[in-house]
């Protein structure tokens, strides 16, 4: 997993308002198939590995009101293809409803979304020597995944994500293309590396297919949700030192507040995504 290195900036760790806590942490832990790093009275941490947060859910009591800007889905990426078998295996056991299932060119993937509509894709890479690209733009499907095929990979039973299982990209709903497109590409540094039309690119560091995804499909001239509502709380970026991240949010200063809290830095894109700013640990 080359691209979610300590060598290139990448998403790493997301964090979720969610409006029955006891409700979410069982669909987590039960369905999706994390662990539970620590757990308090209104919140919880997951974890895949056992020690390095990935997802954290704290409960609200104000629920997120559509069309709005906000989270459109957040994507985790497991290490091989048989870990996409044995997940869609599993997800199939439960019973539970999917959305969909993908063949991107670049990827293999599954669709569900949790108990509050937070869309959720689980998803392998293939090999970036197969990836096509044309100039500067990468070329992604979407076709209906082989799911006959991908169940030959099936091995062994588990009900759990494998453990270096990352947050490989984060989708977004954006009220203008446009503003986000120069936040993103012009203050925080991504590469636009795929535009489909007028209302969605994805953009990416160190030749990705995308970190993150940014779309208009359904929340164009919409605002953010209210304060404290379900869906996205932040979602971080990891830088691979300070002097980078430092060049990143004095470039962002010129498009939104950045502040500082325990050492790592927060703002929001135009949308009013919050977004932190972190090291590699």
């Amino acid at each position: 997993m080359k691209f979610h290195s300590e060598f290139v900036p990448h998403t790493s760790e997301l964090q979720l308002f969610v409006s029955d806590l006891n409700r979410s942490t069982n669909f987590y832990q039960k369905i999706i198939g994390f662990k539970i790093l620590t757990k308090s009275n209104d919140t919880v941490v997951f974890t895949t590995n056992g020690k390095t947060p990935l997802l954290t859910i704290e409960q609200t009591s104000t629920k997120r009101v559509y069309p709005s800007t906000g989270l459109y889905h957040f994507a985790l990426l497991v290490p091989e293809r048989k870990h996409l078998a044995n997940v869609l295996r599993h997800l199939l056991s439960t019973g539970y409803p999917l959305q969909g299932a993908s063949d991107h060119s670049v990827s293999e993937a599954i669709y569900l979304a949790d108990p509050d509509g937070n869309g959720i894709e689980i998803y392998v890479d293939r090999p970036s020597k197969q990836w096509n690209w044309e100039e500067d733009q990468v070329m992604m499907t979407t076709k209906a995944l082989n799911v006959e095929e991908l169940m030959k990979e099936v091995s062994g039973v588990s009900e759990e994500l494998p453990e270096n299982t990352v947050l490989g990209h984060v989708h977004l709903q954006v009220s203008d293309l446009k503003e986000a497109k120069d936040f993103y590409q012009k203050g925080l540094g991504l590469q636009i590396v795929s535009q489909f039309g007028y209302d969605a690119i994805f953009a990416s560091y160190g030749g990705y297919h995308h970190h993150i995804g940014l779309n208009t499909w359904q929340s164009a001239g919409a605002l953010a949700p209210k304060e404290r509502s379900t869906g996205l709380k932040w979602f971080s970026i990891v830088f691979t030192n300070d002097l980078e991240r430092n060049k990143r949010v004095e470039q962002v200063k010129k498009f939104s507040n950045v502040w500082e809290k325990d050492d790592d830095f927060y703002t929001k894109d135009p949308s009013g995504n919050m977004i932190r700013l972190s090291l590699k640990k």
